[in-house]
């Protein structure tokens, strides 16, 4: 009795979009990841990484440099 099936899950998607709107859900939707990016780029600039002297080296890359940037990222972590 305590774990609910996929159509328990399924039937409460469809009243939530029922009483909010699809519209309504969609602006939270966009206002919660605008806020996930906004926590992720203060917590860069909070570890000393300055982004706008990355961004131009972003620029100067090419498609042809993808593993390289794959080594940097890795190195980073």
């Amino acid at each position: 009795m305590g774990s609910f099936s996929i159509w328990h899950w399924l039937i409460v998607l469809v009243i939530v979009m029922l009483v909010f709107g699809t519209k309504k859900l969609r602006n939270i939707g966009q206002d919660l990841g605008g806020a996930v990016k906004g926590f992720k780029d203060g917590m860069k600039d909070a570890n000393g990484e300055d982004a706008a002297a990355t961004a131009p080296a972003k620029e100067l890359r090419d498609s042809t440099t993808i593993d390289v940037e794959a080594k940097e990222k890795s190195r980073q972590q």
